[in-house]
């Protein structure tokens, strides 16, 4: 199986004046194609600096990042937003939606900055919709919809450019019970028609759905563990 994710002595520190603060302090990870991996941590261990990273938002200070088989460790900005809209779509927690756009356009964002023509990035995005169940609300903007009905159109807006790899982060952490368990729902459905699903939680519960949970604590990886996936009325 071949690794999506392979990172190498990945190092990340930040000043304070003349300060240095040791986030990460070597992480070495290889994630691989279709996997459902779940990264938890107590407050301060370095999971959503690690997410930013996974997710091109930032560069490691040392290390090698190896992203569907490109080196993005030292790319410069241009390029690493080049690398966010064509390998990765992120879902999270505060969804992130524009709330002058409806739930169609939000999801066809993406397509606008990848120069798709109007006709196409539309059916494409239409086409997503139907996948969350949300096709009868698409020309609904953000306000006029749910809690769970704006994070299944930021689900679907990750989803739309077909992207190598899925980033979610915190993506149940304002929704209620009910409302959890069907997007993580989606998220199985996701991971079982061949996606790479990675997910950031601090809920024992949710990372119960992913098939493998990397524990973060002080800026080192404390456990890596295989599980059973937790089966939700979803066939896999």
């Amino acid at each position: 199986m071949n690794a999506i994710i392979q990172l190498e002595g990945i190092r990340k520190s930040y000043f304070m004046g003349r300060q240095e603060l040791q986030v990460l302090k070597g992480i070495d990870l290889e994630i691989f194609h279709t996997e459902y991996v779940a990264l938890m941590g107590p407050s301060g261990s370095g999971k959503s600096t690690l997410m930013n990273i996974l997710g091109c938002l930032d560069s490691p200070s040392a290390g090698r990042y190896v992203l569907n088989g490109q080196d993005v460790s030292k790319m410069a900005d241009d390029s690493l937003a080049d690398v966010r809209n064509k390998e990765i779509g992120f879902v999270f927690q505060q969804f992130n939606l524009l709330p002058r756009l409806s739930a169609l356009e939000n999801v066809a964002l993406p397509l606008v900055y990848a120069g798709v023509g109007r006709k196409q990035r539309t059916e494409m995005a239409m086409e997503v919709i139907k996948k969350v169940g949300l096709e009868d609300r698409s020309h609904h903007k953000p306000n006029e919809l749910s809690g769970g009905q704006c994070q299944r159109v930021a689900i679907a807006r990750a989803l739309v450019n077909n992207p190598s790899l899925i980033l979610a982060d915190e993506p149940t952490g304002n929704l209620d019970t009910k409302t959890s368990k069907e997007i993580m729902d989606i998220f199985n459905q996701i991971q079982a028609a061949g996606n790479t699903v990675v997910l950031v939680t601090h809920e024992e519960d949710i990372a119960n759905y992913a098939k493998r949970v990397v524990r973060l604590r002080d800026g080192l990886i404390e456990s890596d563990t295989m599980k059973a996936t937790k089966q939700q009325g979803i066939e896999a």
